[in-house]
């Protein structure tokens, strides 16, 4: 599973770093970063929580 992030809808307002600390991050100017390329199993949970909490709906994901 991948996940794809509108960048032209992120705010980079940390929320899907809360959900997700080992998958997303925030760096000191304001700007989201991805930290895995394909998202293992277990942290699937996560990052769908991730998903559904982004305020700005920036992020979903799609299957390979």
């Amino acid at each position: 599973m991948k996940i794809v992030v509108n960048w032209e809808r992120c705010e980079a307002n940390a929320v899907c770093v809360r959900a997700a600390p080992e998958v997303f991050r925030v760096d000191d100017d304001d700007r989201l970063h991805l930290l895995v390329d394909d998202v293992p199993s277990e942290l699937r949970p996560k990052v769908e929580k991730a998903v559904r909490a982004c305020p700005r709906g920036a992020l979903s994901l799609e299957e390979p």
